[in-house]
């Protein structure tokens, strides 16, 4: 009778997880340092700048890498009474203020429309709004300058539009933010659940009232995505307005922004240039702050659906 004797079996090697090895830790460390690097060059002049707006112009120009010896926050004071940023600042604010809520609530409007429904010329309307994301400004600033001006003959409301109007310019950054605003939000729509919408309907909600009530609610993250891209854009605006705005109590901030920056040129005035440049960072690094975590939800949140 003959015996077999089983041989043991070596142990499989383990399989390799993805993204380890040298190779894997290699790129983690050159991603790393590109961000790394990335960050720098993004939050130095920032802070360069914020710290030069502290100085006095011989502090600046003697030693413009070193700290001012004494905070002088009579240079905020110089830039918002005697350069006019406050008046720039109360137009961009109010400029801002009508844009980014008609912009939000055209552009949800028109995209749940997109998304939702199927109605013949549907895609046509949808790729027209892309194509317009395309469309260079630079070619519609001379028809848009007559057509704005235009506007201020209409009888009755040409008072409150026309050029040097904030509301016309208002006007003008919403229609020119609704293209991105209507693709971003449409591709958040579709990814909202059919199976709510259908009950809500079949509760006796209107369609009115399902996008307002329910299907609105539901995309908070990416209206406030998108809202933030438009408030900085609105508030950073500055090719539209040169060519809509020329009265100098009417001008937005991005506007007096460069009025001083040519002036304090010759005027050796650079600290209050600075002081003007964190007056018109802080409302915006201020909003970022207080929507980052929607922003980030807002922005993964049709890829992890």
């Amino acid at each position: 009778m003959t015996t077999t004797v089983e041989r043991p079996v070596a142990d499989a090697p383990a399989p390799r997880r993805p993204g380890s090895g040298a190779g894997a830790g290699a790129l983690n460390l050159l991603n790393g340092g590109f961000l790394l690097f990335w960050g720098l060059i993004t939050v130095l002049p920032l802070l360069w700048a914020v710290v030069s707006s502290f100085k006095t112009n011989t502090e600046f120009l003697s030693d413009p890498w070193g700290l001012p010896a004494v905070a002088r926050f009579d240079n905020f004071a110089r830039a918002w009474t005697v350069a006019n940023i406050g008046q720039y600042f109360v137009n961009s604010v109010i400029v801002v203020v009508i844009s980014v809520p008609l912009t939000m609530l055209l552009g949800a409007m028109a995209a749940y429309v997109l998304s939702r429904y199927s109605f013949p010329g549907n895609r046509v309307i949808y790729f027209a709004f892309v194509g317009g994301m395309i469309f260079p400004l630079f070619l519609a600033l001379v028809p848009l300058f007559f057509v704005v001006r235009n506007l201020g003959t209409i009888p009755g409301i040409g008072e409150f539009l026309g050029l040097n109007s904030l509301v016309s310019l208002a006007l003008v950054y919403v229609a020119f933010s609704m293209p991105f605003t209507v693709f971003f939000l449409t591709a958040f729509f579709r990814t909202q659940p059919t199976s709510i919408a259908e009950a809500a309907i079949v509760d006796g909600c209107s369609h009115f009232g399902l996008f307002f009530r329910v299907m609105l609610p539901m995309a908070k993250p990416g209206l406030i995505s998108i809202g933030l891209f438009n408030v900085l854009g609105h508030w950073n605006q500055y090719v539209l307005p040169v060519v809509l705005m020329n009265d100098p109590e009417k001008k937005v901030l991005a506007q007096g922004l460069a009025s001083l920056a040519i002036s304090q040129g010759y005027r050796g005035d650079w600290t209050a240039l600075f002081a003007g440049l964190v007056i018109a960072l802080l409302p915006v690094l201020i909003v970022y702050i207080l929507f980052q975590k929607q922003v980030q939800a807002g922005l993964t949140a049709g890829v992890l659906k």
